[in-house]
Parts: C-alpha cells; sequence; structure tokens
C-alpha cells in the first residue's frame, strides 16, 4: 500500500471515530429529551460510540498491521 493511501486511510478512521462518538451523544441527547431521563441516555450513547469507534478503528488498522507484517518477513 503506497503512503498516501495509508494516510487517507488514517484521515478516514478519524472521521470514523469523531462520527460514531457524535451519533451515539447526539442519539442519547434526543432519546433523553423525548424520554425525560436527562444523564442516561447521553452516557448510554458515549459509551455505545466509544465501543464502536474502537471495533472500527480495530478493524481498519488490520490491513495496515498486516500488510506492514508481510514486508518486514520478506
Amino acid at each position: 500500500m503506497r503512503r498516501w493511501q495509508a494516510a487517507l486511510s488514517l484521515i478516514g478512521l478519524g472521521w470514523y471515530v469523531g462520527v460514531s462518538i457524535l451519533l451515539g451523544v447526539f442519539a442519547g441527547l434526543w432519546l433523553d429529551s423525548r424520554l425525560d431521563t436527562k444523564p442516561l441516555f447521553v452516557v448510554l450513547g458515549l459509551v455505545l460510540g466509544v465501543i464502536v469507534a474502537g471495533y472500527g478503528v480495530y478493524r481498519m488498522l488490520q490491513p495496515l498491521i498486516k500488510n506492514k507484517r508481510n514486508r518486514e518477513d520478506s
């Protein structure tokens, strides 16, 4: 993989993390406003967003890590 492709992948990774967390928080805010349970769903949305972001980071970095290992083994 070329360096610019790796750089674009990492930029996309940052966007993925930010959007995942923000969607969780905004969904929590929306649920809290509907159900009048102020901090409960915001916290749950934040936690869920962080978990989704962490899993996505893991899945997106796997090809980069495998590619680097393959070059080192050659």
